[in-house]
């Protein structure tokens, strides 16, 4: 069975993704989160990224 993918809280909309370590890892890519949708997912590893809005999330910045 597969394991679930990671889920990650942020307090900013745009981030980016380098996987999970060197061995792991994958080219590093740079995701924004639709505010509509609270969440983006890398294409690469399918770590999912959370708009954390209790934190005063803010737009933009890696």
């Amino acid at each position: 069975m597969r394991e679930a993918p990671e889920i990650i809280e942020v307090a900013q909309s745009e981030i980016a993704c380098e996987g999970n370590g060197p061995a792991l890892g994958h080219p590093r890519v740079y995701l924004k989160i639709d505010p509509a949708k609270g969440f983006v997912e890398c294409p690469y590893c399918d770590r999912k990224f959370v708009l954390n809005t209790s934190e005063g999330a803010v737009s933009g910045g890696h």
